[in-house]
């Protein structure tokens, strides 16, 4: 057994400590047997890649402007597979999630500028998953969209009893529900009958991307896509495997493990995302123009005269059904993600239950006095979850510039696991192209 010198010792104790180390892997060197052990933090994490913040800005970016940004889609899938292998990366090989790392490697004054925008980050990807939630609530049930808000706060609850029951419990019900949205949106989109030269063609970057409302539209779909609470996650959750962190081949067998885990997963999230602009740019592009909320796209899809023959209540109630499996499913990694967050800045040490309350009451704080100032409305609810994206776009480069930091340091990670250059290189072109865009968007907005 080669020794693993580089293993960090916990900035403030283990990262989510309940669930650290407590799934057993086997000692088989199958690798069909290793990637069913390792899967599932992937799946907690593709979550995020498709959650409520991703339709309206895929689906109305669809409907506004067909299939031109299905290249934004695939840049964003895959800049994601990049940062999502750093982030595991790095939790696995230093024992630290991307919070404490930051938290231990900046100063008090810095770690805690990084904090607050960090919080308002995962604070603008809950307005999302919240606001999405009571939607849903609202066109499956007809639950008053400001009691749907105060009724996600209750989550907490579920989450808590979820993970008395052990986090493969929690991955297989988070799997289990991204199947039941892959399975509506391929049905629909298939119903839909989209131009297939037309989607191939959008794969290919084209220049008019970079005008203004495009380009609005296009680092919505970034932010929707590439979220920062991931890394943050992804850092934490890798660790729940029980892996020997004292042995370098050990250590080596997770990273890998957990990086085709993260792959699959994304994929599957890039399916799901690529449907969701498909079914706005086949039933409604060149007639659809307003559809910016959540509740015109559910009326949309049983009306024939915007969505054609195909339209049914069939549609419209499988939409609303996938929307809030995925405000569900978001709910559960957001708050674990404030969760690490608040411990590996700010080393907030209260009970779980408690930790976990707060964590949600802020995120339900500004969704609440939209939906009261909007009176209920659902226009205000989706106009602020898409400015929340684009914010998320904004926050992205403060999460992977560190990221890319320690991942690429040789102090940090080791020689056998720091980022090779063409890794580090990409990673450096992702975060400083992000970080220049969001510049012009900030510019051209003022």
């Amino acid at each position: 057994m080669k020794k693993h010198k580089k293993f960090i010792a916990y900035a403030n104790g283990p990262s989510l400590a309940e669930i650290n180390g407590t799934v057993d892997i086997p000692k088989s060197n199958s690798f069909w047997k290793n990637i069913i052990a390792f899967s599932g933090p992937g799946a907690l994490v593709a979550v995020g890649y498709m959650d409520p913040g991703n339709w309206i800005t895929s689906i109305g970016g669809g409907a506004k402007y067909g299939y031109l940004l299905l290249s934004v889609v695939l840049i964003s899938s895959l800049i994601a597979m990049l940062l999502q292998y750093m982030a595991s990366k790095l939790g696995i090989v230093t024992g630290m999630d991307l919070a404490q790392a930051t938290r231990q490697h900046t100063g008090k004054k810095l770690g805690f500028v990084l904090w607050v925008i960090t919080e308002f980050a995962i604070m603008a990807t809950d307005i999302a998953e919240v606001g999405g939630g009571a939607i849903a609530l609202n066109l499956l049930f007809g639950l008053p969209i400001i009691w749907g808000v105060i009724l996600t706060v209750f989550d907490v609850l579920l989450l808590l009893f979820l993970m008395k029951l052990g986090f493969r419990k929690i991955e297989a019900i988070v799997i289990t529900l991204i199947t039941v949205i892959m399975v509506v949106f391929i049905y629909e989109v298939a119903i839909s009958n989209p131009a297939l030269a037309e989607l191939a063609k959008g794969f290919v970057p084209q220049k008019q991307i970079l005008n203004r409302g495009q380009l609005t539209m296009a680092l919505g779909i970034v932010g929707a896509t590439v979220m920062p609470h991931n890394l943050y996650l992804h850092s934490s959750i890798a660790q729940s495997r029980n892996y020997n962190r004292q042995d370098e081949d050990d250590v080596a067998r997770a990273v890998r493990f957990s990086t085709w885990d993260s792959n699959i997963q994304l994929t599957i999230a890039f399916i799901i995302n690529t449907l969701l602009l498909v079914l706005g740019a086949a039933m409604f592009f060149g007639r659809g123009e307003g559809l910016g909320t959540f509740t015109s796209l559910y009326n949309a899809l049983q009306d024939n005269k915007l969505a054609g023959a195909v339209a049914s209540p069939l549609l419209s109630t499988l939409f609303a059904v996938a929307l809030l499996a995925s405000g569900q499913n978001s709910t559960i990694t957001g708050t674990l993600s404030g969760q690490i967050v608040m411990e590996g800045f700010i080393n907030l040490k209260i009970p779980t239950w408690a930790r976990r309350l707060i964590t949600r009451v802020i995120s339900v704080i500004p969704v609440l006095i939209a939906a009261i100032y909007y009176h209920g409305s659902e226009g205000g609810l989706d106009d602020l979850m898409v400015k929340s994206q684009v914010f998320l776009s904004i926050a992205l480069p403060v999460s992977m510039i560190p990221l890319v930091y320690f991942t690429s340091s040789e102090k940090i990670m080791g020689k056998r696991f720091k980022n090779k250059k063409i890794i580090a290189g990409l990673g450096w072109f992702a975060a400083i192209s992000l970080t220049i865009l969001n510049i012009k968007l900030i510019i051209d907005m003022f």
